[in-house]
């Protein structure tokens, strides 16, 4: 056990959160990002050429997965002898916010992005093999990600195991060896099902379930039949992996089939003051995705996007940024996120980078080319600033999808039937 105030490279060991039988989970003080974070470190007296090779696939499975629900991995390196993998730091487990009383919504808020980090991994032919609501980790703004893929396998059809996977979640085909994407889809109805009631079924899983009675009492049948087909025993029955899954619970929503009759007709009647929060919530509907609608406003609490300058809502000052990046590294200046290959920031005027990787790093959200034909690389993100590669002002007015209104003074796409300011001048917009 490393002891409060230990140096590991840039990182000072602040406390120990987790030990697993495999690794401890540390939280630490990033002395050069100025961040705090969470180290994953593997027991010494269990590091063989093996197990470094597990913890190196974990870390390359993750970097395949690109998603706001799965917990990106910051660095991953060896540090004074030591195999250290860095995340960024949550606030607790799902195991540890079940303990609380949470309210119907937020239950079902959990369960789609649960089903929707699966489903990414799934697409991307990763299956996770440990789900449980301890690898569930709970960010500010409700938001859950999916983490420890250490021993996920790529699937090509079944994947042939060792039954590997945390007793009590894991499916009867997967304690036998046999692991496949519906062995995630099984674990997804006992996670769910202990979500919604408080009781993890057991074997030998026979329906109904203990809690069954609160589920008829809060949900409505086809959501529970949803839950019992994945948590069927019989493999061939439940859904054949998670995206099949989130899609079966997005029609259940669509056509208002999730709670209970009687649930829905205790609604909460709509007052004069909720108007704000009625938009906010259109509008992260509408743009969430397109936007990357991931921060709130620390001084009105609306919907922000990182790239944001100024609160679209309120107008309040975001040239620093001061909540999460999804990008491996920060830059000093703004605190905004940036690739381990850009020379400078694509979001401030800043200094140029003392550490840039050799590597050239793609992404798929590169949107334009830089307009400077000396230019060595010319990729640019949706609403950069600078060129990363050659520090050129970007010239080009970004535009929100097909949208016509511009901000007068910047020229940059915004919504003034949403905002009052515009998020990348600061300008009060009409009306």
């Amino acid at each position: 056990m490393l002891r409060p105030r230990t140096k590991l490279g840039k990182y000072r060991i602040e406390k120990r959160l987790a030990e697993g039988g495999f690794a401890e989970i540390y939280r630490a003080y990033d002395e050069v990002e100025g961040v705090r974070v969470a180290l994953k470190l593997p027991h010494r007296r269990l590091v063989t050429p093996e197990l470094l090779e597990g913890f190196r696939k974990e870390v390359r499975l993750t970097a395949r997965l690109d998603h706001p629900h799965i917990l990106p991995i910051k660095n991953a390196q060896f540090v004074a002898g030591r195999f250290v993998v860095a995340y960024p730091l949550g606030d607790s487990t799902l195991a540890d916010r079940m303990l609380w009383r949470m309210s119907l919504g937020t239950k079902l808020r959990f369960a789609e992005q649960i089903l929707e980090a699966v489903a990414h991994a799934h697409e991307r032919s990763v299956i996770h093999c440990d789900l449980k609501p301890e690898n569930l980790i709970l960010f500010p703004g409700g938001r859950l990600r999916l983490t420890d893929f250490g021993i996920s396998r790529l699937a090509a059809r079944t994947a042939l195991g060792s039954g590997s996977g945390t007793v009590g979640y894991v499916a009867p085909e997967q304690a036998m060896g046999k692991t496949s994407f519906q062995s995630d889809v099984f674990s997804l109805g006992l996670i769910l099902h202990q979500l919604f009631t408080g009781v993890l079924p057991e074997w030998p899983f026979e329906w109904p379930p203990k809690g069954i009675e609160k589920l008829r009492r809060d949900l409505h049948a086809d959501f529970i039949a949803l839950l019992q087909r994945a948590m069927d025993v019989r493999q061939r029955r439940r859904f054949a992996d998670a995206v099949e899954m989130l899609a079966a619970f997005r029609r259940l929503r669509a056509r208002n089939r999730l709670l209970a009759p009687a649930r829905r007709r205790r609604r909460r009647r709509v007052t004069r003051r909720d108007w704000k929060t009625l938009r906010q919530r259109q509008f992260q509907r509408e743009w969430g995705t397109v936007l990357g609608l991931r921060e709130r406003c620390t001084r009105c609490s609306g919907p922000v996007s990182e790239e944001m300058i100024a609160c679209p809502w309120c107008g309040a000052d975001r040239s620093i940024h001061r909540g999460e990046t999804r990008h491996p590294a920060r830059c000093p200046r703004c605190r905004r996120g940036r690739k381990l290959d850009w020379r400078f920031c694509a979001w401030c005027y800043g200094p140029a980078f003392r550490k840039v990787a050799t590597r050239a790093y793609s992404d798929r959200a590169y949107a334009a080319r830089c307009s400077n034909p000396g230019c060595p690389r010319r990729d640019l993100l949706p609403f950069a600033r600078y060129c990363p590669w050659c520090q050129r002002k970007v010239r080009r007015a970004w535009k929100l999808g097909e949208g016509k209104h511009r901000c007068p003074r910047c020229r940059w796409g915004v919504l003034p039937e949403y905002w009052s300011f515009c998020p990348w001048c600061a300008k009060r917009q009409a009306g």
